[in-house]
């Protein structure tokens, strides 16, 4: 397992709906072999939903938004963004957002770092799935497997490489691309979801920032830190995780034992480059310390980076920054490239 512990010291506008596009059928609008940029307008507000502050895509000239994914939610939605520049077929970033598995969007500036991602040569599929709220584990997991199934079968059709797919995700977004990583090879998360079996939710690579991995430790690893959690104890019934599992996480371990993406590790499994700040009040850093390790027993030192962000909180520019930034696109593009 290669660590590197540095002190690196956030960055957002509406996205816009594709012009003549029918976002429930992207087949008669997708590009073929190249992209065309499209002209974008305004996404519309929709009526009684407080709208939050949305990443800024408006230097990504090739996109379609609202793509149908799957059949048992409105949410099952995606967003593809390509590259300005390039022929492709082209690599694909999978962001996630977060949002403590209930609340965030597709839409949001959790996901900026992410969409750099067209700048480097490759196309960002942006993924909603159901949240707590509408539905509990495995249905966040579910769909996002489901979302990387739809983009392979499509691949040709978006111009997109099926077979150079990474997962990349924070927080509750970090543990989904986490648990894509170990479980892709795995059949027990497809839950209901049924489109497109014949292919499979495998990447070749993930990266995780500050994921909560292991529910039922959460509360003792920060007692151990000395930091005070931001969200209260994680082991109560209104927790975001409890909510997330349909119960209180202390009642429920083996649906905590299934939500959490050490269980599934295999020597299959794809390269994963992880980094959290050693500040984070909202998820202890030893979260990912203990996953790393779990990783690198089984998968070798070579497919298994850890960053530890000296000081870095939850997110934000420490993540966002240039220095690090190349340090995740350089892990990619050593992986896919």
């Amino acid at each position: 397992m290669k660590k590197s512990i540095s002190t690196i010291l956030s960055m957002s506008i509406a996205a816009g709906l594709l012009a003549g596009c029918s976002t429930n059928d992207s087949k008669e609008t997708a590009p073929k072999t190249k992209v065309e940029t499209e002209t974008t307008q305004q996404a519309e507000t929709k009526p009684g939903v407080a709208q939050a502050e949305e990443v800024d895509t408006s230097f990504i000239k090739n996109k379609l938004l609202d793509v149908k994914y799957g059949s048992q939610s409105e949410a099952q939605k995606l967003d593809i963004y390509w590259p300005n520049e390039g022929e492709g077929p082209f690599p694909v970033i999978i962001a996630i957002h977060g949002g403590g598995f209930m609340q965030g969007d597709k839409t949001g500036t959790d996901l900026t770092a992410m969409m750099e991602g067209v700048n480097h040569g490759y196309a960002v599929v942006a993924v909603n799935y159901r949240l707590s709220g509408e539905a509990i584990f495995p249905a966040a997991i579910s769909d996002v497997k489901a979302a990387i199934r739809y983009v392979k079968a499509n691949a040709k059709e978006f111009n997109l490489d099926s077979e150079k797919v990474v997962a990349w995700g924070g927080s509750a977004g970090g543990n989904l691309a986490a648990l894509v990583g170990t479980s892709g090879d795995a059949d027990s998360l497809n839950g209901e979801n049924t489109e497109n079996m014949e292919y499979t939710s495998e990447v070749q690579a993930v990266v995780d920032w500050y994921g909560q991995i292991d529910f039922l430790k959460l509360d003792e690893q920060f007692k151990e830190s000395g930091i005070t959690p931001k969200m209260g104890e994680r082991g109560s019934a209104d927790s975001p995780e409890s909510k997330y599992i349909g119960g209180n996480i202390t009642e429920n371990k083996e649906q905590v034992e299934k939500a959490n993406p050490a269980t599934y590790i295999t020597k299959n499994d794809p390269a994963f480059l992880i980094q959290h700040g050693t500040a984070d009040p909202n998820v202890p850093t030893q979260q990912s310390i203990d996953f790393s390790e779990k990783l690198t027993e089984v998968l070798g030192d070579e497919k298994v980076e850890l960053t530890l962000l000296e000081g870095a909180v939850h997110g934000g520019e420490p993540f966002n920054s240039k220095e690090n930034l190349q340090e995740v696109f350089d892990f990619l593009d050593r992986i896919l490239k």
